[in-house]
């Protein structure tokens, strides 16, 4: 077997094969094109089957897919679990290509869960979505800020940019430069505004035929929207083999050190998928206004940890209800809210004391 792997970059990469006997079959820059990996099977020995190693970075899909249609069954690696790597003085393309190598044969790579193409082309439709909703938001901030500095209030309650507050901002005369500025904000939102319905078209045409989003959309606080992102970000359930398991993948447990018989709970762990904690979490505020479940289990947490770790909470407890549903493949059933303290061993063998008396 021959064991093959690129440091990639945007123009060259450099790639090192190895046999099992630990020879060197090649070693040297291409460049970052499809003749140019194309180029290393071509100097490869044919009667040998190949395995190689991509490490998770920049546009890695596009090498990953390149290798994937050449047969050379590629693997993604995780870069923050590389600590070969990661904690090296010296560090060239060529020693981490070499490195890759040496641990892709030694059977110790770290590897990372790779979606199907398909699922892929989703998951940048949806992103596309997200990007062009986080344009909007920061034109609404830049034309609050025109008006702020103008000394102009705002129309008491009423949506600045729904029918009524945008008439109103119309209807503005301001004066030079930020009248103009104003229109060309105005007209700027109303075209990412535009883009952003045709995305969400794309979105539902493309994910119709998706069975995890139904099942997720039935949780509170979990809409069209971000069902789909879950839905794609896992991308199938089974790779999770409990619900803490997931919940760990999301990033909604906080991080731990015990020493000396003391534990002491920080933040949440930073390693993990952003997109799915953003989902969760903002699920999770939307959860905890509209499902009393979820109310009773957040305002009982608030009173004692603040609104922050509270709706902490309440997205990793999203999470692993999540997980049964699909597990399952059932909707989200709402059920009272019930609070099961637990006693202390004082209270309990006064219990039984009490039991033994009756």
């Amino acid at each position: 077997m021959i064991h093959l792997a690129i440091d990639h970059g945007k123009k060259v990469s450099h790639a090192v094969a190895l046999n099992d006997a630990g020879e060197i079959l090649f070693d040297q820059e291409i460049l970052s094109t499809l003749e140019g990996f194309a180029s290393i099977k071509d100097a490869l020995p044919t009667d040998q089957p190949i395995h190689s190693i991509v490490e998770a970075g920049w546009n890695w899909g596009k090498v990953f897919d390149a290798l994937e249609d050449l047969g050379l069954n590629p693997k993604l690696s995780n870069p923050t679990k590389s600590r070969f790597i990661a904690e090296s003085f010296t560090k060239t393309d060529r020693i981490d290509a070499t490195t890759h190598t040496i641990m892709l044969k030694a059977g110790i790579t770290p590897l990372v869960h790779v979606p199907a193409k398909l699922t892929r082309d989703h998951k940048n439709l949806l992103r596309h979505r997200f990007w062009l909703v986080r344009i909007n938001v920061m034109i609404k901030n830049r034309v609050h800020s025109i008006l702020d500095r103008n000394h102009v209030q705002p129309p008491a309650r009423s949506d600045l940019f729904g029918g009524h507050g945008r008439a109103w901002m119309n209807a503005l005369t301001l004066r030079e430069p930020d009248n103009k500025l104003l229109k060309a904000h105005l007209e700027l939102f109303d075209i990412i505004r535009d883009d952003t319905r045709q995305t969400e078209k794309w979105v539902d045409s493309a994910l119709k035929d998706n069975k995890m989003i139904p099942i997720l959309e039935s949780l509170p606080g979990v809409g069209k929207i971000l069902g789909a992102l879950i839905a794609l970000e896992i991308d199938t359930i089974h790779r999770f083999n409990s619900p803490s398991k997931l919940a760990a993948y999301s990033g909604l447990v906080p991080s731990t050190y015990s020493s000396s018989g003391k534990t002491y709970h920080g933040r949440l762990i930073p390693a993990s998928n952003r997109h799915l904690r953003f989902a969760y979490i903002e699920a999770g505020w939307n959860a905890s206004r509209v499902s009393p479940y979820f109310r009773a289990f957040y305002e009982r947490l608030k009173e004692r940890k603040g609104a922050c770790k509270a709706i902490g909470a309440v997205g990793r407890r999203l999470c692993e209800i999540s997980y049964f549903c699909l597990k399952d493949n059932r909707a989200y059933e709402e059920r009272p809210y019930r609070y099961k303290k637990s006693l202390t061993p004082e209270q309990e063998n006064f219990g039984r004391a009490a039991l033994a008396i009756q």
